[in-house]
């Protein structure tokens, strides 16, 4: 282990408290509770018929209710992702879509078999879907959810490529377009209640306008107005190399250090594809920056791009953000491409920081300089921590409990930040727990995107 320490200065006194996370996650809670008790007095004011009957309305209203809920989640709302983060927002994203498709099996299956007669459920669910008017959309939203949720599955996802899983993925807003014109043809709740119609159309308005707004209106509004093109492409060392991105108005841009952004360089053969690179230096209303490793096809062309091309930016994305810095000090721990988002932090970070960089050679310690002058001018802490993760020390594993605390005794007074591959996160993230640094203390985010 190489360790490099720097000059200290005193933190300011005080603390800035941050109560975003639990506001935005408990208003999110409240609103969906709210909602499906909304949804079960709606229910309730209109005869189901048979218990079997009743059970397939009532997972129908609720699994409409997880569609619209779901829509949200992927709006990528600023005000949501600054406080909760897309890796959150994601992960909620996935259990919603779980929580769909079984509402949706108890909705056919019920629905079928309470109806069916004599002649059976096979012959019913044929009845409905040739006789009924409706029926046959909603079985093709049904068909199509069910897919979703069957190659979103683990053992599915791992078969297939990103490109293919998220192309079948799309397919989710027909399958959600078509459920809601089944529920206006036959929905009870929606068709013998004034209430329930604008109960459910005013539901289905805002989530769409949720989505409308953040994922194509701000988006545009954002590059029409801020006219990003790319100003610099400087080389970091032999397989890295940092963007510069410049345009108009860059100071009324609404970024953090910390934050991603996803970048499409409008060039040939670039177009098409959109790569999430974190923000590798604070905002300063001057440029953009991002640092990326030629990782694959998409970062490694990155360095090809040329001076004065045009790039359409969505954006700022993440909570990884000082935002919610809960105590005066701060300790940031990096590591692999997690040291972008992490030095960004750093510049900008207030108080007392100490920062731990791991890297298993200090030949790959990118962006030591820029991290080294930003630690003398702010007087913060450098350690350049060296080896496996595994690695085991006079403290045990590099990153135990035990040698973080001896690396940096004060942690339970700071928050931490924690970037970099999720071996090295899980094991950071593990080692503060058995520390016993509070939760709201601990900071880290892995840049998933809901689709």
């Amino acid at each position: 282990m190489t360790t490099m320490q720097l000059p200290a200065r005193p933190a300011p006194a005080g603390a800035r408290g941050s109560q975003h996370k639990a506001v935005a996650r408990t208003g999110l809670y409240a609103v969906l509770g709210l909602n499906v008790l909304i949804v079960t007095a709606l229910f309730l004011m209109v005869p189901s018929g048979n218990l079997l009957i009743a059970l397939g309305r009532l997972m129908g209203l609720y699994g409409a209710l997880a569609m619209a809920f779901q829509l949200l989640l992927v709006a990528r709302l600023p005000w949501l992702d600054r406080r909760l983060g897309m890796d959150k927002l994601t992960a909620w994203h996935r259990w919603v879509g779980f929580t769909i498709f079984w509402m949706l099996i108890g909705h056919l299956v019920f629905i079928i078999f309470g109806n069916a007669g004599d002649e059976g459920p096979v012959a019913e669910l044929v009845r409905q879907a040739t006789e009924l008017e409706g029926i046959l959309r909603a079985l093709v939203a049904w068909a199509i959810i069910m897919t979703v949720g069957i190659v979103s599955a683990r053992f599915a996802r791992r078969k297939l490529a990103y490109e293919t899983w998220h192309f079948i993925h799309l397919y989710t807003y027909i399958a959600i377009f078509l459920a809601f014109l089944h529920q206006i043809v036959v929905g009870s709740s929606f068709r013998n209640s004034a209430l329930g119609t604008a109960y459910w159309w005013g539901l289905w308005g805002f989530a769409l306008g949720s989505v409308l707004i953040g994922r194509v209106g701000l988006p545009l509004y954002r590059n029409w107005k801020h006219q990003f093109r790319v100003a610099a492409v400087v080389p970091e060392s032999d397989n890295v190399v940092s963007v510069y991105i410049e345009g108009k108005d860059l100071d009324k841009l609404p970024a953090r250090a910390g934050q991603f952004f996803l970048w499409r360089f409008i060039a040939k053969g670039r177009i098409s594809s959109a790569n999430p690179f974190s923000l590798s230096a604070a905002p300063n209303g001057k440029y953009l920056r991002l640092t990326a490793k030629a990782l694959g096809d998409g970062s490694a062309g990155i360095r090809d791009i040329k001076v004065g091309t045009r790039v359409f930016a969505e954006g700022p994305y993440g909570a990884f953000t000082a935002m919610h810095q809960t105590k005066p000090n701060a300790l940031l721990v990096a590591g692999g491409v997690g040291i972008t988002p992490v030095r960004a932090l750093l510049e900008e970070m207030q108080g007392h920081v100490v920062m731990l960089y791991r890297v298993s050679d200090p030949n790959e310690a990118v962006l030591m300089r820029e991290l080294q002058e930003i630690a003398h001018r702010k007087g913060a802490v450098l350690k350049l921590v060296t080896g496996s993760s595994k690695v085991l020390t006079a403290n045990g594993p590099l990153l135990g409990a035990q040698n973080l605390a001896a690396l940096v005794p004060d942690v339970m007074d700071r928050d931490v930040f924690v970037c970099g591959p999720p071996p090295m996160t899980d094991a950071v993230l593990a080692s503060l727990a058995e520390i016993g640094v509070p939760e709201n203390q601990v900071h880290a985010e892995r840049f998933a995107m809901a689709s």
